[in-house]
This record gives structure tokens, C-alpha cells and sequence, in this order.
């Protein structure tokens, strides 16, 4: 018995993990590219399927049927593939659903559309309406299929139920949302080319396409029931998938719906081969790579937007087209933000209120034409508008604070330079109220034009006091008399000794105050105060 080492045991693992060592026959095989989370109410992302999707250089186009389970999807997708049930897409016969979430043919199907090389990826969705699974779970995988396919083939057996036109509303609203746009503007993304696929032997003289007109025209509601209302809104919203959607009919294969993987063309209807054909041809004349944003999608890029719009649905408990709106208007509301942004940075801080409020209204108002000639949506992009609102006025805010901020530390700086060139006027030997006068005019002059902003007013107000006469014929008596005090008897003043020279400084603090003060109330004040304390 051969026994392999370790090392060499290793080495053959690692060459069947290395990356290339698969040709592309391996990817013949259907893949899941999204899968039912726990609680089947919400989807997630399988990687095994995106590898294949995500190897594509060239652009991508999607075909996705929907339809309720057990109404042969898998088997059609089959059947446009050219494949069998044993090499295809899983076939089941049981009552249960085959395909959970979303599965894709992982080759691609290679077309020249439009002299443009196109690899086509077909994909299987998941039933509506099997056992144990949310409504909710149903809307995110219909949703899911619309945006991302180019082709969306609804699979309806015998005939258009109520509810298989209500489950329309979703995709009527995304086209709604971002295909209806101003004719020149770059769309979100195209909706998919609804084709209605009714699979009926007898349509009792009528084309398909009128059974589909009947079934979508609108109900008579002369007592204003609101059920019906609501009916007829979702009529009337289809209407603008005009030319977006298109009816096809395909009888039944055989009578012997279980025996269908193991029958060949030459064993099935006929007519049935024949329309099959031309619903290939069908598929094919409609087909488009897949838009986004202006432009076309390779692997990787098609994979983002997935991931982006799987986000955008599993966003709260109920799906809606105003999350799919918030994940597409993203990236512009950050880019209208930052141009308000810089439009308020040139400000330059501190300024007065009303000339914040101007730049903070006209910079507003530039973000919002910014975000109106771009944003993504009809109807909910208000939201997105009112967000954008919300966040302006939370940087106004806080470029608020900044001014106030800084126009304090301004004022306040200025404040204090004043105060101490008036202190220093004030330990002058023999002050003079002229120089005074003089010095605080300067430092009033400087301060009224430097200081700016929501703190000049209080500072104006401290500013005053420090020039009110009644403040400057009060502002240091002990030190005044001291000065004139030593300047008489040239030692330092000594309360106790005042009576030694008290008529000479008297009469010289007299003669100082009735020469400067210019206010007689202030005066009489000041000279009885110096009185009680040299008598």
C-alpha cells in the first residue's frame, strides 16, 4: 500500500482549490445566486453563483421568469436554453418548490446586440404562493427579478388571476419611479421588458394580447367601492409600461405533464415546438444589456448593483420602492452635502448673523438644484429630498456654533486689549480725563470694526460700562488719592497721617475733578466721597 506524506497530501488539495483550475465547462451548471435567509422572509446573497457572474467582462443581460410554483418555470427556462431537465435547471415533480430564491445558468448565452458582444444570463426564480413562505418573502424575489433582469418573463398557466395583476404593482412602481423621467436625463436603471407568457391550449377566438387588455382594463365602480379603487389605480398605473410589455401564448407540451423531461422534440405538440421557436425569437429581438446609471454592466459591476438593491430590499420588515430610491439617491445626497458644505467653508469665520443666514440659504439652495437635476425617482425621492434638508440644517447648526465660537473669542480678545490700555491710563501719575477720552475712543473705534458676529451686542454692552462717565469718576479713588497723595508729600499714603497735608491734597483732588468732569451729579458725588475720607 502506497502511503502519501503529508506534504504531498496537502499540495493535491490546494491545486483542486487553486484558482483556474476549473475550465468553464464547470460552470455548465445552474448556481444559486440568492438564497432565503432563516425565517424565509428575507434574502441573502450565495457566493458559489455571483463567481459566475462576477468572471464576465462583457456586458450583461438578464432573462428571469416569475410565476407561481408548480407552473413549469424551470422546464421553460430549459427549453429557450436547449437543455434537458437531467443537465439543466432542476425539474420537480413533488408538491414542494424545487428552486429556492434565485438560481442562474452559470454560461452564459452570447448575443450581438446592437454590434455590442452580450453574454446573456438565464435565471430561475423561486414560486409565488407555496407553503410555508411570507407574501412579504414573494415581493422581495418579484421585486429582485425586475430590476436586475433586462427580460422579465411572467409564466402565468390558463389565465390572468387578480392577484398576478395586484403582484404587478411593485414593478409598475419601479418603473414608475425610475424610468419615467425627463426625456435627456440618465435613468437609475431600465425596468425590465415585461413579456406575459400565458401557457393556454384554447383562447376561445381571442389573441393573447387581448386576453391580457381585458384582464388589465379597468373596473366599472359606480358605488365608489374603495377595493375596487384600489384595482383600478393599479390598472391605471400599468399604463405606463406602454410599449414595455409584450403578450405571448404556449400550449401545453403534452398531456403528460411528469413524463415531459423524458420525452424528446419530436414527441411533443407540434404548434408546441413551433411557438417555443418563436418564443426564442421573441426573447431575443427584446433583450438589452442591462443599464445602470447610463451604462452597461460587466460581471463585478452587476454583482454591486445586486448586492446594492438586496440591501435597498431586505431594509425593514415590507419592501418598497422608497428604500430603493434612499440606496440609488445615496451617493448624490453625500455629493449635494458636500457642495454645501464647501460653498459655506469660503465663508470664513466669524461673520455676522445675517450674512451666515445668506450664505446658508444660497449654498441650500444650490445643493437642492444640484440634487433636482440628479436624484433618482419620482415620487419618493421627497424623502430623499427631506433628508437632504435634514442634514443641511444639522451642519447650518453646527456652522452656527463655530460662528458664535469664534466671534466670543474675537470679541473677547479685542474686550481685553481695551481694558488693559484703559488700566493702564488709569495708574498714570495725574491722570487726565482727555487722554482718557482719547485712548477709549481709539479702543472703541478699533473694537466696533474688528469685532463681528453673534457676540459683538454683549460686548458692546461691556464696552459701554467701561466709557460710561458715572464708571470712569468712580474707577479707583484709593488709587487716585493715592498718586496725588505721594506726589505732595513724596512718601507712600498712610491713612492715619491724611490730617499732616490734608488741605494741600484736598484742594489738589478738588481742582483735578472740577477741571475733567463734565457731569455735576458725578462730580458733587466724587468730591463728597473724597471729603469723608480726608476729613
Amino acid at each position: 500500500m502506497r502511503v502519501f506524506s503529508p506534504l504531498v497530501v496537502l499540495s493535491i488539495f490546494v491545486s483542486f482549490l487553486a484558482p483556474g483550475c476549473f475550465s468553464i465547462d464547470n460552470y455548465r451548471q445552474a448556481f444559486p445566486i440568492i438564497e432565503p435567509a432563516p425565517g424565509h422572509t428575507k434574502l441573502q446573497l450565495a457566493r458559489e453563483g455571483l463567481e459566475a457572474i462576477e468572471r464576465i467582462t462583457t456586458p450583461i443581460a438578464a432573462v428571469a421568469v416569475i410565476g407561481p410554483y408548480r407552473s413549469g418555470k424551470s422546464f421553460l427556462l430549459n427549453q429557450l436554453l436547449s437543455l434537458s431537465c437531467y443537465e439543466g435547471f432542476g425539474v420537480g415533480h413533488l408538491r414542494d418548490t424545487k428552486t429556492k430564491g434565485i438560481w442562474v445558468w452559470g454560461t452564459p448565452v452570447e448575443l450581438d446586440i446592437d454590434g455590442v458582444k452580450t453574454s446573456v444570463f438565464y435565471l430561475d426564480t423561486e414560486g409565488f404562493e407555496s407553503v410555508g413562505k411570507s407574501n412579504v418573502y414573494d415581493d422581495r424575489i418579484f421585486a429582485l427579478a425586475t430590476v436586475m433582469s433586462s427580460v422579465l418573463l411572467y409564466n402565468l398557466p390558463e389565465t390572468i388571476r387578480e392577484a398576478d395583476i395586484s403582484r404587478l404593482s411593485f414593478a409598475v412602481e419601479l418603473a414608475e419611479e425610475f424610468y419615467g423621467r425627463v426625456k435627456g436625463q440618465d435613468v437609475a436603471f431600465e425596468p425590465a421588458k415585461l413579456l406575459w407568457l400565458i401557457q393556454r391550449d384554447f383562447l376561445q377566438g381571442k389573441s393573447v394580447q387581448q386576453m391580457v387588455d381585458e384582464s388589465l382594463r379597468r373596473v366599472p365602480n359606480a358605488n365608489g367601492d374603495r377595493n375596487i379603487d384600489q384595482v383600478n389605480q393599479i390598472r391605471d398605473s400599468l399604463a405606463i409600461m406602454g410599449d414595455n410589455s409584450t403578450a405571448f401564448s404556449l400550449p401545453q407540451p403534452h398531456l403528460q405533464r411528469t413524463k415531459l423531461c423524458d420525452l424528446n422534440d419530436d414527441e411533443l405538440d407540434p404548434l408546441y415546438v413551433k411557438k417555443r421557436e418563436e418564443l426564442k425569437a421573441v426573447v431575443s429581438s427584446i433583450i438589452r444589456p442591462k443599464i445602470v446609471q447610463g451604462k452597461s454592466l460587466n460581471g463585478k459591476e452587476f454583482v454591486s448593483f445586486l448586492e446594492q438593491i438586496l440591501e435597498a430590499l431586505n431594509k425593514g420588515e415590507i419592501p418598497s420602492t422608497g428604500s430603493l430610491v434612499e440606496v440609488f439617491n445615496k451617493g448624490i445626497l453625500e455629493r449635494c452635502l458636500k457642495l454645501y458644505n464647501v460653498r459655506m467653508g469660503n465663508l470664513g469665520l466669524p461673520t455676522s448673523e445675517e450674512s451666515l443666514q445668506q450664505a446658508h440659504e444660497g449654498s441650500k439652495e444650490a445643493a437642492m438644484v444640484a440634487f433636482d437635476e440628479q436624484h433618482f425617482g419620482r415620487h419618493h425621492a421627497k424623502k430623499s429630498a427631506e433628508k437632504l434638508i435634514e442634514e443641511i440644517e444639522k451642519v447650518y447648526k453646527n456652522f452656527v456654533m463655530a460662528n458664535e465660537y469664534q466671534s466670543s473669542k474675537l470679541c473677547e480678545g479685542l474686550y481685553t486689549r481695551c481694558e488693559e490700555k484703559m488700566d493702564q491710563l488709569q495708574v498714570l501719575r495725574l491722570p487726565s480725563m482727555a487722554k482718557f477720552n482719547a485712548g477709549f475712543l481709539l479702543c472703541n473705534q478699533s473694537f466696533e470694526r474688528e469685532c463681528v458676529g453673534p457676540s459683538k451686542s454683549n460686548y458692546e454692552m461691556r464696552m459701554m460700562k467701561m466709557g460710561n462717565p458715572t464708571w470712569r469718576h468712580s474707577w479707583n479713588f484709593n488709587s487716585l488719592l493715592a498718586m496725588l497723595w505721594e506726589e505732595e508729600t513724596r512718601v507712600p499714603l498712610d491713612i492715619t497721617s491724611l490730617q499732616q497735608s490734608e488741605r494741600r491734597a484736598k484742594i489738589r483732588v478738588k481742582r483735578f475733578m472740577a477741571e475733567q468732569c463734565g457731569h455735576q451729579i458725578s462730580l458733587l458725588l466724587s468730591l463728597a466721597r473724597l471729603s469723608d475720607v480726608v476729613a
